[in-house]
């Protein structure tokens, strides 16, 4: 406390004296005179020096008002009905006073640049004229005479900023009779609107403008005379106000202050109680909403409240004026080391907890935790609130008889957001849950894949530098560890379906309108039309619009043939034609021009044959046996036909560079012979033709990829008759080595290549027509295919096409069903899964019980770490680049090494490692070379019978040195052992978590934002969480 005159009002604070440290002016309402507090950078404060104001001030305010950085001082007098402006030398002291005249009953003032000149201008509220007074500044200390704006009755308090988002200052005032908020809309030239009024609870006191959802828009905290809450009032950034969002104070509050007291970026609110001699905060949480408030003891009489850092620490202190006492009090925000407050979390009945971690879930820069329930066969996530209290858990299924027995965090699948892998001890697998930051998470599909033995232990680290975490596993009474690496299954979701024409038989997407989202074209056979689907960009789509083409549409294709960059459609008939139809960029087509053709064209692709950069048309006539060219003029408009004779009923087609030439060239399927035909381009528009042996069986369906990664152009064929893909792998000279064949059990009509999970190597989707169904056969890069997965479809599936539907980078598919005259959309999504890579052996009666992930050696590789139980030492795995890693080098422990560490505990910048010795009840330190080897341990007691079972370490008092804790399975406690930098610690203090409790797991987390690790400890035979929070 430090002694102000008498009565002390309203406080506010800066730096007067320029030495960077904030200092304090009081308004001393009886001695008429505000005293100024200059600052120590340890939060004290030098006794006040006074300087005269007028009769009855009320009200202080700083700011800068003659332009030489130095700040200044206005005081409001009640009595005199006047302000005063102390100008500042920047020594702390100030000039005398010099007064203006306000109106009558000047009770509050607040700054702002009320016409845009760049100089500061004062309001002030005349309580009992029912105006507000502005004086213009004129930038040299002075001000013009006050100019009247009328507000409601008994006007109480101000504050200024942009309400409007006009750039122009705006005031917003509290109408104490009318019970209303008034705001000023301001021209910029020092005048304002008339008021715009919003209701109030009864007897609106004080108004702080802040934005307290983070949406860049104004908002407004106001208290009450005559009620215990406050109100928040959002802005709508037109110069008007949500309805308030009320929050119980408990008692009347007669001040209020805003800042961010608990360093988590989000606006909180201070409230003085002056009739309950404390103040209360309510944290923040960034959407206008607040915590229940904290309060703090305070003597006698909290009057008015201001905020800043007094001691330099980077947090928020309060300083309170007590107008009883003749008081001015500081409280500053500090930080000690020891353990406060704890909080104990009961996670369901049955729960069985095995394993805990932290980290933040729902991207809100607040510490959560994660619990594995081997019980219940699930996850729990608590959310933390950021002062160290957790939402009730939320849980998420690890699936049925699973038994969750460890859990590890990491990035599985590149998104930015975190993940689970859990180890099912019951169902013997690696569980993925992927986060969306939200704190909500998917569990992947796991598909039946199985490991030989129940995990237990799993850690995560990136081996084979991917920019994605894999798996290291343990499993009970085995002598060897499991790596494992992710995989996207390629999956899609439920279908969603979507009316055509009658008989729909082919389809293609593109951009119709422009607006940088797919849309679809479907030929209707029986209607003799097509139907365009505009997408929303959601995978969802528009109802159809028609638009007819002629007789039995059979095949459509899509390009910008007039090169206006409006995409185009391009529709075969069973006739003898191909017809063009002209797009307008925005979902509609020009009537179709008709181009002659072979009879019964079958199948159309697009490209420039002759290297005019004009696109071009190629055509298949089954039953001419003819390719047909069209070479386009870039107009729209075609030169007649070029035919060609590739075979025997010509069926189906696909264009690519096969000899590296620059030029197109053509692949056709001939289903009368069983042959596959190559009609290598001269880039003029003509084609010499090469046959390719493809067996004697019939390809049905025929497209283009690489799918051995050799950037050579390869060929893949359908044969449905025999249930087989075949691969011609090109050599990049128009030649192709001998087909390599998978099987499987599907009827194709429809072909289709994408990479649909992600690991650049190519896949195909194909339609089944008789099973209704569509199939994804995933790639593995060689040529050969993994057996399909099947989706079902409606009836009689005819065709497919794939495209990005919702723009979120994963292929979509969208299947025709011709019986049920619809198209089907199947939204790609991501189902990550773990697989097997390779195995480390530990050694025989090893019993590798926990895992930490270093780099040991210095090489930028990930290293594995493992304590072995039955073998009482240490594991090293040094890793290399490509996720593989040398033999075991080992390191004596202690007896029944538990758990495992990493940290630098002596400051040479190489890792060092902590073990805990659960029959030796010690922990055990093994210094790091920086090589991959370790100097011989050092012990240290964690006390007779303790148990050691799990270690942590972390800066936990702050020192910059690292220390470590370790729950202790047998005496029912936590040690800590706080480092002094050498790789040596005090002696430990050991803290109980409750008679039978158990403690086997502890990690450590910020749960308060408070700058200090907090610890939470999961008990074995009590079945709950703890945590233990460091409140000083």
């Amino acid at each position: 406390m430090y002694t102000a005159g008498s009565s002390p009002q309203s406080v506010a604070v800066g730096d007067f004296n320029n030495d960077d440290q904030l200092d304090i002016v009081v308004v001393n309402g009886e001695g008429n005179n505000i005293g100024v507090f200059l600052g120590y950078d340890n939060g004290y404060f030098a006794n006040q020096m006074v300087y005269s104001t007028g009769s009855d001030p009320r009200h202080v305010a700083v700011g800068d008002f003659n332009n030489d950085t130095q700040l200044d001082i206005v005081v409001v007098n009640y009595i005199d009905n006047n302000i005063s402006v102390l100008l500042g030398y920047g020594n702390g002291s100030f000039t005398s006073q010099t007064t203006y005249s306000t109106g009558i009953g000047a009770l509050y003032v607040a700054l702002g640049d009320f016409n845009n000149d760049t100089r500061l201008d004062i309001v002030v509220v005349n309580t009992n004229d029912n105006n507000i007074s502005v004086f213009l500044g004129y930038g040299n200390g002075s001000f013009a005479n006050q100019i009247t704006f009328a507000t409601g009755s008994s006007p109480q308090s101000v504050a200024v900023g942009d309400f409007n988002n006009d750039n122009l200052m705006d005031v917003v005032v509290l109408n104490h009779d009318d019970n209303n908020v008034g705001v000023l809309l301001g021209y910029g030239n020092g005048s304002f609107v008339n008021q715009i009024t919003s209701s109030t609870s009864s007897g609106p006191r004080i108004v702080v403008a802040s934005d307290f959802n983070n949406d860049n828009q104004l908002d407004i905290v106001v208290t009450y005379y005559f009620d215990t809450s406050i109100g928040v009032f959002l802005g709508c950034g037109n110069g008007s106000f949500s309805k308030p969002f009320t929050y119980l104070t408990g008692s009347y509050v007669f001040h209020i202050a805003v800042g961010d007291f608990n360093t988590d970026n989000q606006l909180d609110i201070v409230v003085t109680h002056n009739s309950e001699e404390n103040i209360g905060v309510l944290l923040g949480y960034g959407n206008a909403s607040f915590a229940n408030q904290i309060t703090y003891a305070f003597p006698r009489s909290p009057f008015y409240v201001s905020v800043g850092d007094f001691n330099s620490d980077a947090r928020l202190d309060i300083v309170v004026t007590d107008s009883m006492e003749k008081n001015v009090g500081v409280l500053l925000h500090y930080a000690r080391a020891s353990l406060g407050k704890e909080i104990i979390f009961a996670v369901g009945s049955g729960a069985r907890i095995q394993h805990i971690g932290v980290a933040d879930f729902n991207s809100d820069a607040i510490q959560d935790i994660v619990v594995v329930n081997y019980g219940t066969n699930n996850i729990g996530v608590l959310l933390g609130h950021g002062d160290g209290s957790f939402l009730e858990q939320t849980t998420f299924s690890t699936g049925s008889m699973s038994n969750p027995y460890s859990i590890v965090i990491g990035s599985f699948n590149n998104d930015d957001y975190l993940d689970f892998a859990v180890a099912n001890h019951g169902t013997k697998n690696v569980d993925m849950l992927l986060g969306d930051g939200t704190g909500a998470f998917a569990r992947q599909i796991p598909y039946g894949r199985r490991l030989d033995f129940a995990p237990s232990i799993i850690a995560a680290g990136d081996f084979n530098k991917d920019g994605q975490s894999d798996i290291v596993v343990a499993y009970n009474d085995l002598d060897h560890i499991d790596i494992l690496v992710t995989y996207n299954t390629g999956t899609f979701r439920n279908q969603a379906t979507y009316s055509t024409g009658s008989y729909p038989l082919s389809v293609a997407t593109g951009d119709f309108n422009n607006d940088m989202r797919l849309d679809i074209v479907v030929t209707n056979l029986y209607d003799g039309t097509v139907s365009i689907l505009l997408g929303y960009g959601n995978s969802s789509f528009a109802n159809q619009i028609i638009y007819s083409t002629g007789s039995l549409p059979i095949k459509v294709a899509v390009a910008d043939v007039n090169n206006d960059n409006q995409l185009d459609i391009l529709v075969i008939y069973s006739g003898s034609d191909v017809g063009v139809l002209l797009g307008y960029g925005n979902g509609s087509f020009a009537n179709k021009t008709t181009y002659a053709t072979g009879i019964w064209p079958s199948d159309i692709v697009v490209g420039d044959f002759n290297q005019d950069t004009q696109l071009d048309i190629a055509v298949l006539n089954s039953y001419n046996a003819t390719l047909s060219i069209l070479l386009g003029f870039g107009n729209g408009s075609f030169a007649n036909q070029i035919t060609y004779s590739p075979g025997s009923n010509p069926s189906f087609i696909a264009i690519g560079d096969f000899n590296n030439d620059t030029r197109l060239d053509i692949v056709l399927i001939n289903s009368n012979d069983s042959t596959v035909s190559l009609l290598l381009g001269f880039g003029n528009g003509s084609f010499t033709n090469r046959d390719i042996d493809a067996s004697s069986s019939i390809p049905n369906f025929v497209d283009v990829g690489d799918f051995n990664n050799d950037n050579q152009l390869d060929i893949v064929l359908v044969k449905s008759n025999e249930s087989i893909v075949s691969v011609l792998l090109g050599y990049g000279n128009g030649s192709f080595a001998n087909q390599i064949t998978s099987s499987g059990s599907f009827d194709t009509l429809s072909l289709n290549v994408a990479d649909f999970n992600n690991d650049t190597q190519l896949d195909i989707v194909i339609v089944n027509y008789q099973h209704n169904s569509v199939g994804i056969l995933l790639g593995y890069g060689n040529g050969s295919f993994a057996d399909q997965i099947t989706y079902s479809t409606g009836s009689y599936p005819v065709s497919a096409a794939v495209g990005d539907f919702n723009n979120d980078t994963q292929p979509d598919i969208i299947v025709v069903n011709s019986y049920d005259n619809n198209v089907c959309v199947f939204t790609g999504d991501f189902n990550r899964i773990f697989v097997y890579q390779n195995t480390l052996t530990t050694g025989k009666g090893s019993l590798p019980r926990s895992f930490i992930i270093a780099d040991f050696n210095d090489d930028t590789h990930m290293d594995i770490g493992v304590v072995n139980s039955g073998t009482n030492n240490v594991g090293i795995f040094l890793g290399y680049s490509n996720g593989s890693f040398a033999n075991q080098m080992t390191y004596p422990s202690g007896s029944s090494p538990w758990s495992i560490a990493v940290g630098d505990f002596n400051n040479d910048t190489r890792p060092d490692i902590v073990v805990a010795n659960s029959d030796d009840d010690n922990i055990g330190l093994l210094l790091g070379y920086g090589n991959g080897s370790f100097a011989k341990q050092i012990t240290y007691s964690t006390g007779f019978s303790s148990q050691p079972y799990s270690i942590a370490v972390g800066d936990f008092n702050n020192d910059t040195l690292l220390d470590i804790i370790v729950t202790n399975y047998g005496t029912n406690n936590i040690v800590v052992f706080l480092g002094y930098g050498d790789s040596t610690f005090a002696d430990p203090k050991a803290f109980s978590v409750g008679f039978g409790s158990s403690p086997f797991s502890v990690v450590v987390g910020d749960f308060n934002n408070d700058k200090k690790l907090d610890f939470v400890v999961a008990n074995y035979d009590s079945d709950s969480l703890k945590v233990l929070l460091q409140s000083c």
